[in-house]
């Protein structure tokens, strides 16, 4: 696909089209067999007139995100956030004009990185479990954090949050009870929707409840709408203290104007203003090097000759199921597959598009929207871990104004 094409936002790709819709590729493909959609004879691209009906395509075309990033704080919001990492939300949340007044992560890598790149934050280091809450004295506009999922034995509101002790989100849940914050927004995978039932996520909503907070209803965003070319899906709770959860109104923010691509994290664009750095990374095994050369672009596994794949998948050629991560080679004119904490892993596959290698630390941090001078800290397979474990960067700052908007609301209140 020409860059003029993705700069007018003209065509998209069957698989990019069904990520946008939140459809399988195959319901795509059969629109296209009925004659519901002609692809391009050339490239087999869609056109975007055919598809201009639907409510993610005019979602779009009416984005207010132009709006939205003109949104700055009324005074200085102080945030707490906890469960840092390598610093994805909480740069995402300095460019929506939020200051940090204290950090709290485990991994000593991790915390180098939040050190090096801003020393003026107060980065502390260690076990949540053991950090004083009662010594920060100042008054929290809003805490933020991802907690890990795990599962609750928790049996109704016998004895209200302390029920779920011995979980990371009791922890957080602790926190929030002493900083009594504004707000807080609390980010984790999809799949804390259905985990253990729904149980986990019903018993997180009693504890906010139990707290004195008001659950906004949780939403799952979308990476590829918040400017991030990569298909990751985050579940994103936002709580509103009940004292003024009933005066204001949470909005959700806005998508971009269009879905970027891997085209658009390597190369000079609207995303960097200069081709992606060379930087670390690893290196196949020669072997593997040589078959993964007969992947195609957007390709895995199932486009090798019959031979190699046998070779390559060994006892797997024979099972079920799609196993789509396997030999994966991501496609330039498309966002990058959801990165893990290592470009090479069996199952999640991170192949470069052009160039038969895994993925580098700065293509990984680009494909997660880290600015080009954030410098991390570590052994190669931290940074990649480091990375791989963010929240994106652009995606964290178009939630952040969102919750920026929030708090200038509650301060008209006041």
């Amino acid at each position: 696909m020409s860059d003029v094409h993705m700069k007018n936002k003209e065509f998209f790709s069957i698989q990019l089209l069904a990520d946008i819709l939140s459809v399988p590729k195959r319901s795509i493909e059969g629109r296209v067999k009925k004659g519901l959609l002609v692809p391009h004879p050339e490239t087999g691209l869609i056109a975007k007139e055919q598809v201009e009906n639907f409510n993610e395509i005019k979602m779009l075309d009416e984005s207010s995100w132009e709006d939205e990033s003109s949104i700055v704080p009324a005074r200085d919001y102080k945030l707490v956030e906890l469960f840092a990492g390598g610093g994805g939300l909480a740069i995402g949340m300095e460019q929506a004009g939020l200051k940090a007044i204290f950090l709290n992560e485990q991994d000593k890598h991790a915390c180098n990185t939040l050190r090096h790149n801003r020393p003026n934050w107060n980065v502390v280091e260690g076990d949540i479990a053991q950090v004083d809450f009662t010594q920060i004295t100042e008054e929290v506009d809003i805490l933020t954090g991802g907690f890990p999922c795990q599962a609750f034995s928790y049996a109704g509101k016998s004895k209200g949050f302390e029920d779920t002790r011995g979980t990371l989100f009791y922890e957080m849940a602790k926190a929030i009870n002493i900083l009594q914050p504004k707000v807080f927004m609390a980010e984790n995978v999809r799949a804390l929707l259905t985990h253990d039932n729904g149980n986990t996520l019903e018993t997180i909503r009693d504890v906010i409840d139990d707290l004195g907070y008001k659950l906004v209803e949780p939403k799952v965003l979308k990476a590829i709408f918040y400017m991030v070319p990569q298909k990751r899906e985050r579940l994103i709770l936002v709580a509103i203290r009940k004292d003024i959860a009933d005066l204001v109104e949470f909005k959700w923010p806005s998508p971009y104007k269009r879905i970027m691509t891997l085209r658009d994290a390597f190369f000079t664009g609207e995303l960097y203003p200069s081709d992606v750095p060379s930087s670390i990374g690893q290196k196949y095994p020669q072997r593997k090097k040589e078959i993964m050369d007969h992947v195609p672009q957007g390709g895995y596994w199932r486009d090798l000759p019959d031979d190699l794949q046998r070779e390559y998948m060994k006892k797997s050629y024979f099972l079920t199921g799609g196993k789509t991560g396997m030999a994966r080679r991501l496609s330039l004119d498309e966002p990058s597959l959801t990165l893990t904490t290592a470009p090479a892993q069996n199952q999640t596959e991170r192949c470069h598009p052009t160039e038969t290698r895994p993925l580098e630390t700065r293509e990984y941090a680009r494909i997660q929207t880290f600015p080009d001078d954030w410098e991390f800290q570590g052994t190669m397979s931290a940074i990649y871990k480091q990375i791989g474990n963010a929240v994106p960067v652009n995606m964290a700052a178009a939630i952040g104004r969102s919750l920026v908007r929030l708090l200038n609301d509650i301060e008209k209140i006041k």
